[in-house]
């Protein structure tokens, strides 16, 4: 959410800000909204004073053996005004609330201009996709292969976008999210967390989920929501917190079962395990002062392509345009991992500088050491990896010409010396 006081001071800023995004002007709206309930505010604060000085006035004439029904009259009528115009504020305040949680974060001045992913920019690639002297399969085919890969049995319980991993390649899954879990926690310094899979709708909202992607998550009859990302778990961590500005940064990681509806995807990825119901990430969040976020949204990007680089994995860095990042982020960077089987890179993490947008949502602040005053957080997130992804990448990269899959050296100790797993 933006301050509405930046928005008062600066609706053109705004305004050029959602032009960027293929968004509407909203200033107008906005500074109206806010400028109407001031105004109600103020002359509530003096019906208010006014009713308290009639209030005095009573006691002074009865005192004096004075007439008091037209003071009574006056008294009467303040306190109706009173009573309408605070029914007045909560439904101003309430249309000024739901307008502010609808506008998109403003982007950073880096973040190139440009409509769709089709304009994200290449920053670098790392690493050379593999050579095979053979035609590589893809994930889907390798992993039925090996009779270890099951979509139909998954449909037969669950329906479409679900698959039942076995044996080795279920370890396999396991293996990759523990040695991500371990990195990030003994090299990078984040500290682990187990979170709760459902959350309310307040933590929902904190985040940026709700309202704008209600229709891409699950939502229980007793109104909980089964998180899209364990982002909104970690971040929220922090809600209505004040923070002691010695404790930041604060980095938290958690490996977690992701749910979403994928309800804009229809037709999109519908074969394997590119775009699922359900599905592992690890997720890296960060809790920084704001002039350090900036180099933070850089430390987090670089633990994200350490577990890359670990695999062997070649992949690219792209900075998205304004008009593919997130509403809640300033600047994004998406990790693209090369897949053999499809010939091309593909999303495997996207790292969002969200600056204080998600804190004033949660209410979260922070204060220096001797300090009165506080100010809100910035707060960071990126995926260290997609579990599942990463899984389709191990094994579209190290496959063999007989079906089996080299295991990458940095997951063998997680596979107990394992050199390989399938193929006749």
């Amino acid at each position: 959410m933006l301050d509405i006081k930046w928005i008062r001071e600066n609706p053109d800023i705004l305004d050029k800000g959602l032009a960027r995004r293929g968004r509407q002007p909203m200033s107008a709206q906005v500074v109206a909204l806010d400028a109407s309930l001031r105004q109600l505010k103020t002359r509530l604060q003096e019906a208010q004073a006014e009713r308290n000085t009639k209030s005095k006035e009573i006691g002074i004439a009865k005192s004096k053996g004075e007439d008091v029904q037209a003071i009574l009259d006056a008294v009467g009528a303040l306190k109706s005004e009173i009573q309408e115009g605070e029914e007045r504020e909560r439904t101003l305040q309430a249309e000024l609330d739901d307008v502010l949680a609808s506008i998109p974060n403003h982007l950073d001045d880096d973040v190139p201009d440009g409509p769709d992913e089709d304009a994200n920019v290449e920053l670098r690639r790392v690493g050379e996709p593999p050579a095979f002297d053979f035609e590589p399969r893809d994930h889907v085919a390798l992993g039925e292969g090996m009779g270890l890969m099951d979509f139909d049995a998954a449909a037969r319980m669950s329906g479409s976008r679900f698959v039942v991993l076995k044996g080795q390649l279920a370890r396999l899954e396991r293996a990759i999210g523990a040695f991500m879990l371990d990195l990030h926690t003994t090299e990078s310094g984040y500290t682990e967390c187990d979170t709760p899979l459902m959350v309310r709708t307040e933590a929902a909202y904190g985040t940026g989920q709700l309202p704008k992607s209600a229709e891409d998550m699950f939502h229980t009859t007793n109104d909980f929501w089964l998180i899209s990302t364990s982002e909104m778990t970690l971040t929220n961590l922090v809600r209505e917190q004040i923070i002691d500005a010695a404790d930041l940064p604060i980095r938290v990681t958690a490996l977690s079962p992701c749910f979403r509806s994928e309800a804009g995807a229809a037709g999109k990825d519908t074969r394997g395990m590119i775009r699922q119901h359900q599905f592992k990430k690890v997720e890296l969040v960060s809790i920084t002062r704001p002039e350090e976020s900036e180099a933070e949204h850089q430390r987090l990007t670089a633990c994200a392509e350490e577990v890359l680089k670990r695999l062997g994995l070649a992949y690219r860095v792209m900075i998205l345009c304004s008009g593919d990042t997130g509403a809640g982020a300033r600047k994004t960077y998406d990790l693209e991992v090369w897949l053999p089987g499809q010939g091309r890179y593909r999303e495997i993490s996207s790292c969002s500088n969200t600056g204080e947008y998600q804190a004033r949502r949660m209410k979260t602040r922070f204060r220096e050491e001797g300090d009165k005053h506080t100010r809100f957080v910035h707060t960071l997130n990126g995926s260290g990896l997609a579990v599942g992804r990463t899984l389709i990448a191990v094994l579209e990269n190290y496959q063999r010409a007989d079906g089996s899959v080299a295991i990458p050296e940095a997951l063998k100790p997680y596979m107990g010396g394992l050199e390989a797993i399938g193929g006749r």
